[in-house]
């Protein structure tokens, strides 16, 4: 394998004979997902087994390298059968009731949820303590059975609203004072039109908080300066994320030659005929060690297959 040696972010393009491959340099983890890993695998350090409530992120090869250090992926049921285990909290965060779950079944709870989320779901809770006294509503624009989503509705004793899209505005009561957050990784834009549509229709007080993660949002705008630059865009990201999901989409709308694969083996050749430049980038979900796995395999197997 040849690296480029020129600029600051060299290790992260690879020089074939004819075919450029280049990682997006804004790419992997994101904060609260790169210090669950690391406290995941601080635990593991000093025990062999560890439990986790949910995916600790979605990402399914991530997820079995943390199983082979020993951690041990659980839902809540699960988790409420077993006593005094070294349990981890994930960066999405959790309910309330998580919390006095674990307390009483005497787990060692290491709490990973994200800074930006654990900050959040402080702001819902008073503003749900707020809009008891006022009769109002909290709305919660994101995704409903999102983990994250969850721990915020359970801030309000699951009595907040919902919004996934404009087709559920009628559960909104626009004549009652509303309190609006978002979850930290919706679409800026998505939040944005939502937030006109029911600044339109609301009858009463109305609040609106930005509570995007910028380190989110700002992957969007540099994904479509990125995917630009090349002819073929590799996107990388598991199944279970609506971040892959919604940031390929980004980069389709800007490049049609940009494909959404969860590793090497959904890569097909014919892809790069004729191609000089490729890109990679992934989810804040994807690891940046599997984004290099990829641009090796390129590597390689676009090389080869030129020689051929």
């Amino acid at each position: 394998m040849t690296l480029s040696t020129n600029g600051p972010n060299s290790d992260l393009i690879y020089k074939g004979t004819t075919v450029t491959i280049e990682i997006d340099p804004h790419a992997g983890f994101c904060f609260g997902v790169d210090r669950a890993v690391h406290l995941a695998e601080s635990l593991l350090q000093k025990d062999s087994q560890a439990y986790c409530v949910g995916d600790i992120v979605h990402n399914q090869k991530e997820m079995d390298r943390l199983s082979q250090l020993g951690l041990t992926f659980v839902n809540h049921q699960e988790l409420e059968n077993q006593t005094s285990k070294k349990v981890l909290f994930r960066a999405h965060g959790e309910p309330p009731q998580s919390y006095q779950l674990a307390n009483q079944k005497q787990h060692q709870l290491t709490d990973a949820t994200c800074p930006v989320v654990v900050k959040l779901q402080q702001r819902v809770k008073k503003a749900w303590e707020t809009m008891i006294n006022l009769n109002g509503q909290v709305i919660i624009f994101g995704k409903r059975n999102h983990a994250e989503v969850l721990g915020l509705v359970g801030q309000t004793q699951n009595q907040a609203v919902v919004i996934e899209n404009m087709n559920d505005l009628d559960a909104i009561d626009f004549s009652r004072p509303i309190e609006v957050f978002s979850q930290t990784t919706s679409s800026l834009t998505d939040y944005k039109l939502f937030c006109e549509r029911i600044t339109s229709k609301a009858q009463s007080t109305l609040k609106i908080n930005d509570t995007i993660c910028r380190q989110v949002s700002s992957r969007e705008p540099w994904l479509k300066a990125f995917v630009i630059t090349v002819e073929v865009m590799i996107f990388v990201g598991g199944t279970k994320s609506s971040n892959a999901k919604f940031l390929h989409g980004v980069c389709k709308s800007h490049n049609p030659d940009s494909f959404l694969v969860s590793g090497v083996d959904d890569i097909q050749m014919e892809w790069f005929a004729g191609k000089t430049r490729v890109g990679i980038s992934g989810a804040t979900s994807t690891p940046l060690w599997q984004l290099q796995e990829v641009a090796q395999w390129l590597h390689q197997n676009l090389n080869e297959q030129i020689k051929n």
